[in-house]
C-alpha cells in the first residue's frame, strides 16, 4: 500500500520525495467542480487544468484559441473541488511567449484569481528566463517538453517528437535548463520510451509521462479520454478505462423513451 495514499495534502515537495522513493505520480486533467471533486476524492496526486480545455469543453481543433480568462474559469471551478491534490494550471498560448515580464503577469494573475499551486509552461531554452522569473517570484513551474501542442502549427503534425538523434539532444539540452531554472517537474509528451527513461535517470526532478513510456515518475492523461467521453480521439498511449460514451448514449435514450411513453415520472417519483 502507498505510504502517500493517506497524505492530506500533496505538495511541490511531496512530489519530489515520490521520485526519491520510487512511488509514481498519478495525475489527471480537470475543467469543472464535479470531476474534480469526484478525481481528488479518488486519490489523484495531480490534477492538471490544462489549456485542452479548448478541445473538450469548447470543441476547438487546437489549444492554441484558449485565453487566459477561460483557464482561470476552469481553474476556479476546480480549486473549490479539491482539498488534497496539488492543482496545477496550463499557462495558454499568447500569455507567456512574448517576454518575461508578460509571463510572470500571467502567472501572477492565474495564482492570484484561482488560488491553485503551480503554472505549466510549454517550452525548453525559450522560455528559461520567464520560468526563473516565476519562480523568483514564488510560483512553483512546470515544464513540457516533446510534443507541445500550442506549437502544433510549427510542428504541423501530432507525431511522436524526438526520434531523431539531433532532436533528442535538444530536448536533454532542454530539460536540463528547466531544471536549472526551477521547474518542480516536467512533462514529456509523445516521445520515445527509451529516451524519456534517460531524461527520467538524468533529471533530480520528476518526469511526468503522456506517451512517453513506462519509465516516467509519473503519468498523465485527459480526463475525457482516459474516461471513454471522447470517442474521436484513439491515440496509442490511450488507455480507456471505461465508455461513458456509450453507458451515457444508453442513458439519455432510455430517457427519452420513458418521458415519451409516460413511465417517468413514476407515482413514487411525484409529489
Amino acid at each position: 500500500m502507498s505510504v502517500y495514499k493517506n497524505i492530506k495534502k500533496v505538495t511541490t515537495n511531496t512530489l519530489q520525495k515520490m521520485k526519491q522513493e520510487g512511488e509514481k505520480i498519478s495525475m489527471l486533467t480537470a475543467y469543472d467542480y464535479s470531476f474534480a471533486r469526484l478525481i481528488d476524492q479518488a486519490g489523484m496526486d495531480v490534477i492538471l487544468v490544462g489549456d485542452s480545455a479548448g478541445n473538450v469543453m469548447a470543441g476547438h481543433e487546437t489549444t492554441v484559441t484558449v485565453t487566459l480568462e477561460q483557464m482561470i474559469y476552469h481553474a476556479q471551478c476546480v480549486v473549490r473541488a479539491v482539498n488534497r491534490a496539488l492543482i496545477v494550471v496550463d499557462l495558454p498560448f499568447g500569455s507567456y511567449q512574448s517576454n518575461s515580464e508578460i509571463a510572470l503577469a500571467s502567472a501572477i494573475r492565474v495564482m492570484k484569481e484561482t488560488g491553485c499551486h503551480a503554472v505549466k509552461m510549454e517550452g525548453g531554452e525559450e522560455i528559461a528566463e520567464s520560468v526563473q522569473k516565476i519562480v523568483k517570484a514564488g510560483i512553483p513551474v512546470m515544464g513540457h517538453v516533446g510534443l507541445t501542442p500550442q506549437s502544433i502549427y510549427k510542428f504541423g503534425t501530432y507525431t511522436v517528437r524526438a526520434k531523431e538523434e539531433e532532436e533528442a539532444a535538444t530536448l536533454k539540452k532542454d530539460v536540463q535548463i528547466l531544471q536549472d531554472a526551477g521547474c518542480f517537474a516536467v512533462v514529456l509528451e509523445k516521445i520515445p520510451a527509451k529516451l524519456s527513461a534517460e531524461v527520467t535517470a538524468s533529471l533530480r526532478i520528476p518526469t511526468i509521462g503522456i506517451g512517453a513510456g513506462a519509465y516516467c515518475d509519473g503519468q498523465v492523461l485527459v480526463m475525457h479520454d482516459m474516461l471513454g467521453i471522447n470517442n474521436e480521439f484513439n491515440p496509442r498511449f490511450l488507455r480507456k478505462y471505461v465508455q461513458l460514451a456509450t453507458q451515457i448514449d444508453e442513458a439519455l435514450r432510455q430517457y427519452i423513451q420513458d418521458v415519451k411513453s409516460l413511465q417517468f415520472p413514476n407515482e413514487q417519483e411525484s409529489y
